[in-house]
């Protein structure tokens, strides 16, 4: 093989991928490496190979198609894989293959690609090749593992905007988001399938754009972080522990509570406020729902509050003849701030005729899906971190339907939270009895109760339940 002259000029040609969001799909190192080099570039003059499994020469071999500002593909014995190249290669229209590693060197050997001279790889001696146009337009995520190697080094010769990731979901480090929200990029391209679908991905990169963090940070509201409640009504100390005491104090008494988990977990514990925003009623009201819903304006401070304390926020519902959906429409204005989520307490949604505390109420997993999506939908057009869904349950008859509901909307986190009072003993059947049959993709919140509980559990005893619950609200 000759040695290198440095004379050539040839300039590759690189391009902003067809969509304005793509996700390369491949399933392994060499498919990847290829969809990279389609998406990336019309023209190459030169084309740096390597072999699929040759880590030791992976590093040397991108480190050249950054220099050069080429691609970098990966050579393998498969048949239908020295096809795919063979055609890549014929596309690209190199003049130059620089191999480097000897399976690189002994699969360009077997393979001549007509118009192209194979050149000796030789550190610090490489070609000086014209630079192409910045692709300061496009963001590439690509995951931080081996098998993205040659396409993140292909995508960095691009001269693109590259972000090498741990998580393939942007919105689950604040570094990422951070980073997001100073680019700005039009254009995203995720190299590999954990990144798509490529709308998804689309959506979560909006989100990262604005630079808006949940308390406790990221965007992703579990795992990495535990959530500490009061619960209550404000200003109605016998509904709960929030309403004890003043909007300030409540602020005050919601981050000791908290403090109390901090040392158990390594993880942030936030705390938050649990508001039972739409009261049951046992009178039937002007509406005729048995359900006293909270104005806006009232609710404002405690959520406004919470805000600037980092303390999150649920509003939870009792709607009594009403539906979910249609009394958390009424909060939209809040629902649309980063720190406020949804709670819906089937205990209190009652059916025709029947009167609370008489009768359990309960509702269908068709009306949560519903109420589901619509949170979903306001979450995403809004651009918001992903909101807590809280489904209070503590007898599996509340929830009909409940294996059907859909826990896949990637705007929320579905939690089931068991609320069983009483010993030790109850509220661990409790717990099992909800658990049984729920349906995949929710986490696990508990109640501890400062009266009804004999007695309550300390911190420890409520993180040492199996699993061990993510939210946890004192009431």
């Amino acid at each position: 093989m000759a040695a290198f002259d440095s004379s050539s000029r040839a300039t590759s040609r690189t391009v902003l991928p067809a969509d304005v969001t793509t996700v390369a799909a491949g399933a392994g190192g060499a498919e990847l490496a290829l969809q990279a080099s389609r998406a990336l570039f019309s023209h190459a003059p030169a084309v740096v190979l390597v072999g699929d499994q040759d880590q030791a020469s992976m590093a040397n071999a991108g480190a050249a198609a950054v220099e050069l500002g080429v691609p970098v593909l990966l050579t393998t014995a498969g048949d239908a894989t020295a096809a795919a190249l063979r055609e890549e290669l014929a596309r690209l229209a190199p003049e130059t293959l620089i191999p480097v590693g000897d399976a690189a060197a002994g699969w360009a050997k077997e393979h001549p690609v007509e118009g192209a001279e194979v050149k000796a790889y030789q550190a610090g001696k490489l070609p000086r090749l014209g630079a192409a146009a910045p692709l300061d337009k496009l963001l590439v995520l690509a995951l931080d593992r081996p098998e993205a190697a040659a396409a993140t080094a292909t995508a960095k010769a691009s001269r693109a905007q590259v972000l090498v990731v741990k998580d393939p979901d942007p919105r689950a480090d604040d570094e990422v988001i951070k980073t997001i929200a100073a680019r700005q990029s039009t254009h995203v391209l995720g190299l590999g399938s954990a990144f798509g679908p490529a709308d998804r991905l689309r959506n979560r990169i909006d989100t990262a754009a604005t630079g808006i963090l949940l308390p406790g940070g990221r965007q992703v509201v579990f795992p990495n972080r535990r959530m500490i409640a009061l619960y209550g009504h404000p200003g109605d100390a016998g509904l709960g522990s929030l309403g004890e005491q003043p909007v300030d104090k409540a602020v005050t008494r919601a981050r000791k509570v908290a403090a109390q988990y901090s040392a158990l977990v390594k993880e942030p514990v936030v705390p938050a406020f649990e508001i039972i925003t739409t009261v049951a009623s046992s009178d039937p009201g002007p509406d005729g729902d048995y359900s006293n819903e909270s104005t806006v304006e009232h609710l404002r401070p405690w959520v406004d509050a919470a805000g600037r304390a980092g303390i999150y926020v649920l509003l939870d519902l009792q709607p009594g003849r009403t539906d979910f959906l249609t009394q958390a429409k009424r909060y939209a204005e809040l629902l649309k701030q980063p720190h406020v989520g949804l709670a819906l307490d089937p205990e209190w949604r009652l059916a025709p005729h029947q009167i609370h505390m008489v009768q359990i109420g309960s509702v269908s997993g068709n009306e949560i899906n519903k109420t589901a999506a619509w949170l979903a939908e306001l979450t995403r057009a809004n651009k918001l971190p992903q909101k807590i869904l809280m489904l209070h349950q503590f007898r599996t008859d509340m929830i009909t339907g409940r294996s059907a509901i859909d826990t896949s909307a990637d705007e929320l986190s579905v939690v089931i939270h068991a609320d069983g009072f009483g010993s030790a003993g109850e509220k661990m059947a409790t717990w099992d009895n909800v658990r049984a049959g729920a349906p995949a993709q929710v986490w696990w919140g508990w109640k501890n109760f400062y009266d009804e509980d004999k007695p309550t559990f300390s911190p420890k005893q409520t993180f040492a339940v199996e699993p061990s619950p993510v939210f946890v609200s004192y009431q």
